[in-house]
């Protein structure tokens, strides 16, 4: 009798879809904006002046971070 299961392909994926990634980016990015806000507010109140990265930027930059570290575990 044969085992069929040893000569089965071993497939890897390299990279995520590129839709389920976006979706997650996207929700990621909405919960990320309001802590974001709240905290670009705080640091233009203590320092008296706009700040060089705004509240879109820092959220975009937190969901660039945290996406990735999702689709790698």
């Amino acid at each position: 009798m044969s085992d069929m299961t040893s000569n089965s392909p071993v497939t890897t994926r390299t990279k995520p879809p590129k839709t389920e990634f976006m979706i997650y980016f996207a929700i990621i990015f909405a919960a990320t904006l309001p802590l974001a806000t709240l905290t670009w507010a705080i640091a233009a109140i203590r320092s008296g002046s706009l700040t060089e990265k705004g509240p879109i930027k820092r959220a975009w930059r937190q969901a660039s971070i945290i996406t990735p570290m999702i689709f790698a575990a």
